[in-house]
């Protein structure tokens, strides 16, 4: 039996007064998705265990079976794991998003958590100018990433009331009280806008009209902790298809191939297909294939209606459509699992650890139920799934 998880990054959302009460996911023309809500389990899970920031570090961690309150110890770790970055025990890692810092009347704005979707080519070489700012800290290193996602590492970093706020809940607001409560990070922060005020790339994209990246941002911060592998807890190989360092630094944690597509952006205009494609090619070689798509979750940050829409519908014809039609033809027995990891409601434009719609759809148990895939059809049908690290063991039919 092949099984997928096929996961669409902050698909679920809120009622919205532009949509006539109605959610991106009811007005998106679904029909590979609604198809298997029909015939599948349909119901919703808690994903972002109580206790814990609605990230998509610890829903995705929940996704894959893993228990947050156990393995949990932040963002940037995962991502370093990613990187190929080795963590030492006195390493605290942070990510570094490249941000978009306005001056107005009373201060320093958040204007925008990723400088517009910088290019990793573009950010790579801010990352390198930024090299001469750490360079008079030995403990410190940056390591460039994925377009505005980077990662920083500070050796012997102690500070146990560090509080930290990921750029994305904080936009449009004055930065004063969200700064790090930690005088080297900030101070970092201040200078890092000096460095990068009149560098080249920051000019050329002044003359484009295109945002800058003002400064750099530190969160998600955390040291390095080990987990088990699918194959030690399930017997069972893997593969994760994704964009972005975090669900590639938790392929790895689960001992997972990590595959990387060409054309995989992270936005909305990701290689679809292409990540369609190496999910049916993966599946011939791996009991379990995870794809990732991070597009909802952007056009949510950015408040984008009709992108998120787009995102969906790109999702559910791409991503669910084309592997359904291939695998269904060649008759294989195959389970598969499909969600959001958390809400990223439009109207918020921030994550929220509200429960999400699933849908497991087993090839050989089919059902025939009234549903669409959407928040009110799940909540409605009266399954719920508190523990979303439960949620693997039920797909795979061994818990």
């Amino acid at each position: 039996m092949k099984t997928l998880i096929l996961l669409g990054d902050g698909m679920a959302d809120e009622p919205l007064e532009e949509l006539m009460g109605k959610t991106p996911l009811d007005v998106a023309h679904t029909p590979y998705m609604d198809k298997l809500a029909t015939r599948g389990e349909l119901g919703m899970v808690r994903t972002v265990k109580a206790g814990f920031p609605p990230g998509s570090d610890v829903a995705n961690m929940s996704v894959l079976g893993l228990d947050p309150s156990l393995y949990y110890t932040g963002r940037a770790p995962i991502e370093a794991i990613s990187m190929g970055v080795d963590l030492h025990e006195d390493d605290t890692a942070f990510r570094i998003n490249l941000v978009t810092l306005t001056h107005r009347e009373r201060g320093l704005i958040m204007e925008d958590y990723c400088s517009d979707h910088i290019s990793t080519q573009e950010a790579r070489e801010l990352i390198d100018a930024l090299r001469v700012l750490v360079e008079q800290y030995e403990q410190i290193h940056v390591y460039p990433g994925i377009e505005y996602r980077h990662l920083m590492v500070i050796r012997g970093f102690e500070n146990k009331a560090l509080h930290t706020t990921p750029p994305h809940d904080i936009i449009g607001e004055y930065i004063d009280k969200f700064l790090p409560n930690d005088e080297l990070l900030t101070k970092l922060t201040h200078d890092s806008m000096k460095l990068l005020k009149d560098h080249p790339i920051n000019l050329g994209r002044r003359k484009q009209g295109k945002r800058e990246a003002t400064a750099i941002w530190p969160w998600g911060e955390g040291k390095a902790r080990r987990n088990p592998t699918l194959q030690d807890e399930y017997g069972i190989s893997g593969a994760m298809i994704s964009a972005v360092d975090l669900l590639k630094g938790l392929g790895k944690l689960r001992g997972m191939e990590v595959i990387t597509v060409p054309g995989a952006t992270g936005w909305i205009d990701t290689n679809y297909i292409g990540k369609a494609q190496a999910a049916l090619e993966a599946l011939s070689r791996h009991d379990l294939v995870f794809v990732h798509v991070e597009a909802p979750d952007e056009a949510g940050h950015s408040g984008l209606i009709r992108e998120k829409i787009q995102a969906i519908e790109n999702f559910d014809e791409m991503i669910v459509g084309h592997i359904l039609t291939n695998i269904e033809s060649q008759d294989i027995p195959f389970r598969v699992l499909f969600l959001p990891d958390h809400p990223t409601p439009i109207a918020k434009r921030t994550h929220t650890s509200d429960p999400v719609p699933f849908v497991i759809y087993d090839s050989t148990d089919t059902k025939n139920n009234p549903w669409r895939f959407t928040e009110k059809d799940a909540g409605e049908t009266g399954l719920f799934i508190e523990e979303g690290c439960s949620l693997l063991g039920r797909l795979l039919q061994k818990g």
